[in-house]
């Protein structure tokens, strides 16, 4: 592939524009203009992977003849390149020419540029068309979305879903499903790109997103079948590599998850969820610094995504660095503000250090007088109330939890809250809930496992109450049944780290 580019790009860099007079032969009017040769000679390089040489190319035209298409290319490689005011400046230029470049308009909010002042750059257009009024309120919506204020970009897209010109958008769609996504509300995310989906069957921006979410559900068949999909559609895409990377993941096979991690970030260096795949997996590979570098840059791709700080921290606190975890938490809660995700995120630090226990607490209670149904609060709230051993006060903050929605995790420490006030039955339903929701989930298993291993000894001594004349060889039946349970322990543990 990178052979064939080469040659067509020996070839093009052969073509010469006519310098003759007016009076040009058939065959040199067919030629391209040296500008367009110029721009498919840039294209080639970035193929190749060769943005500064195609930067070079494309610098090389005079302004006033760079075309439309030429000022985006030229935006967008400056942009990967990190040069923003140029960036900016060839984004304008793009809008000036085609004030309905809606790319363009994507690519300047990116770029920190004020709402009003991109909707300006479009207003007279807006006003001459008829049925564009809501492009207005489409900027608006995009321009919450990169400031990171995530409830009023979903309160506009929802707004604009609604209307007849833009309902069943696919866009929009994906836009509102990696808005919940950002927000925490996973359900609902998982909605909106199913709905996306199925208008679209050919989808493949956001898919990695999905796959994700459904890998966290313990979904991993349904991820499979995406992942086919998606390689049918493409496989020079990073959403495929992503998916099937978080299919191994979470089936627990962290260097084919590593590997596959490692070829979507070499087809797209700005997929962030393929850095994050690529940082996760090498945490979990006790390979820490090598994640936080990974982390790192997903930060300074999508600064408002809380899941890029989310994957820093932990590689913090999994190296002891609690100094650095606290510092980077109150850096996001005071630049994302202070909604549950934030006061999560910053009691998650607090509860790694007994001296602030306390504000862990302060900060866990305010996450859930927002948001009662974050799962993450809740998960945090637990866990402190059982350092505590306050069980009747976690078993009431998990069924309250429970009521309008079922989660794998919550189930699972509400069996364990159960178990240690002694509701066994109970609890090894929940465990059993649990298990039904991701059968991969090994801390459910163990508890049921446990509970059973529990209970052995006292039908053991109910046995030999009934029949105390076949004691001998009732113990050497229990005695192999215990050795075969253990065996089948051990195969299940070893399948797990596949």
């Amino acid at each position: 592939m990178a052979l064939q580019q080469k040659k067509a790009l020996s070839k093009t860099s052969k073509v010469r524009p006519s310098t003759g007079n007016a009076a040009s032969t058939p065959q040199s009017q067919c030629l391209p203009s040296e500008i367009e040769v110029k721009y498919k000679m840039a294209e080639c390089y970035t193929m190749l992977k060769q943005d500064k040489d195609a930067i070079a190319i494309l610098d090389g035209i005079p302004s006033r003849q760079r075309t439309p298409k030429i000022n985006m290319m030229l935006a967008n490689l400056y942009k990967k390149a990190g040069q923003e005011r140029s960036s900016v400046t060839s984004y304008k230029e793009v809008l000036r020419q085609c004030p309905l470049a809606l790319d363009a308009i994507l690519g300047l909010l990116s770029l920190s540029v004020k709402g009003a002042e991109v909707a300006s750059m479009t207003m007279n257009v807006i006003q001459s068309i008829p049925n564009l009024d809501w492009l207005s309120v489409w900027i608006k919506a995009y321009a919450f979305v990169h400031t990171g204020d995530n409830t009023r970009a979903i309160n506009t897209i929802c707004s604009l879903e609604k209307k007849s010109l833009l309902r069943d958008n696919v866009d929009l769609l994906g836009s509102l499903a990696d808005l919940y996504f950002r927000a925490g509300d996973n359900k609902n995310s998982i909605l909106k790109f199913e709905q996306a989906q199925m208008l679209d069957p050919y989808l493949i921006k956001g898919m990695d997103v999905y796959g994700y979410l459904l890998a966290r559900e313990g979904r991993l068949e349904d991820v499979e079948n995406l992942g086919c999909r998606l390689f049918n559609i493409s496989d020079q895409h990073a959403e495929p590599w992503v998916v099937s990377g978080c299919h191994s993941f979470y089936s627990k096979r962290y260097s084919r998850a590593l590997y596959l991690g490692a070829k979507a970030i070499q087809l797209n260096s700005n997929s962030v969820q393929a850095l994050l795949l690529k940082g996760a997996a090498l945490r979990n590979m006790v390979r820490v610094q090598e994640a936080i570098i990974h982390f790192r840059e997903a930060i300074r791709l999508a600064p408002c995504r809380l899941d890029c700080y989310e994957g820093l921290i932990e590689c913090y606190l999994a190296s002891n660095s609690i100094r650095e975890a606290m510092v980077m938490a109150n850096n996001v809660y005071k630049t994302l503000g202070a909604n549950a995700q934030t006061l999560t995120l910053l009691a998650t630090v607090c509860l790694e250090d007994p001296v602030t226990q306390e504000k862990a607490k302060t900060l866990l209670d305010k996450a859930l007088t927002q948001r009662p149904d974050y799962i993450k609060a809740v998960v945090k709230k637990a866990e402190l109330l059982s350092r505590e051993q306050k069980y009747e006060d976690g078993i009431a903050l998990l069924r309250n939890a429970l009521a309008n929605q079922s989660d794998c995790v919550l189930h699972r420490i509400l069996g364990d809250f159960l178990v240690a006030v002694n509701e066994y039955q109970e609890a090894m339903d929940q465990y059993s809930i649990a298990l039904s929701l991701d059968p991969n989930d090994q801390k459910s298993l163990e508890g049921m496992q446990k509970m059973e291993k529990e209970e052995s000894p006292t039908d053991a001594t109910q046995e030999e109450d009934v029949d105390d004349m076949e004691g001998s060889g009732e113990e050497g039946d229990l005695e192999g049944s215990d050795s075969e349970a253990a065996q089948w322990a051990d195969q299940e543990q070893w399948f797990g780290m596949q």
